[in-house]
C-alpha cells in the first residue's frame, strides 16, 4: 500500500493548535502518512519544484492541509500551486501527474461552522470558499475528494471542552485519510 502525502501549508505550525494536533495524530502512523511541511522545508520561500513533484509522484494520495487564511489559503500554498502544478507535468500536453490520484483538502477554520452558512455572519459556506481549489483539482484531472474541516479554531481557549473536540477531530481526520 502506498502512503498518503500530507502537504502542510501553515506559516506558523509551532504556534498552531488545531493543525499541530492533527499532525500529532498522523505521526502515530508513519507507515501510512508522509508529512511534508512546506514552510519548514523552504524557510526562504524558494520551492524546489522537482523535489515537490517527486514527492507527489511517490504517493498514491495527496492531502493539502492548511488553515483558512483571510478566507483563502496561506501565501506559500498559492506559490506551491503556481510553481509545482506546471504545464507538461500537472496539466497540458503530457501533464498527467494527477490523473487518477486521490487529492483532498484538509482545512482548519478559525470561524465557527454556523458562521459559514448563507444565513451566517459571512453569508458564504466553506465549500464556496474552497471552490477555486476544487476547480484547480478538476483541471489537473485529480480524483478530488470531499474536504475535511475543523471549525472554530480561534475560539479554542474560550471554549469548554475544546481539547476534547479537537482530539475527536484529529482521530476523525486520521480515519478520513485512511479511507481515501
Amino acid at each position: 500500500m502506498m502512503k498518503t502525502l500530507v502537504i502542510v501549508f501553515h506559516p506558523s505550525i509551532a504556534t498552531s493548535v488545531a493543525n499541530k494536533r492533527w499532525l500529532q495524530e498522523l505521526a502515530q502512523y508513519p507507515d501510512r502518512y508522509t508529512i511534508h511541511d512546506v514552510y519548514q522545508a523552504y524557510p526562504e520561500g524558494k520551492i524546489d519544484v522537482a523535489c515537490e513533484q517527486a514527492l507527489v509522484e511517490a504517493h498514491a494520495n495527496v492531502v493539502l492541509q492548511f488553515p483558512v487564511y483571510w478566507f483563502n489559503c496561506p501565501p506559500m500554498m498559492k506559490q506551491w500551486l503556481d510553481e509545482v502544478l506546471a504545464y507538461g507535468w500537472a496539466y497540458g500536453t503530457g501533464g498527467d501527474a494527477f490523473q487518477g490520484r486521490k487529492v483532498a483538502l484538509a482545512v482548519t477554520a478559525g470561524i465557527r461552522q454556523q458562521d459559514f452558512t448563507p444565513q451566517g455572519k459571512w453569508s458564504v459556506t466553506l465549500a464556496q470558499l474552497l471552490a477555486p481549489f476544487d476547480v484547480t483539482l478538476a483541471y489537473i484531472g485529480a480524483d478530488k475528494r470531499r474536504f475535511f474541516a475543523f471549525y472554530g479554531a480561534e475560539d479554542g481557549p474560550k471554549e469548554v471542552g475544546y481539547a476534547e473536540r479537537l482530539a475527536r477531530s484529529a482521530q476523525a481526520y486520521e480515519r478520513y485519510l485512511a479511507a481515501l
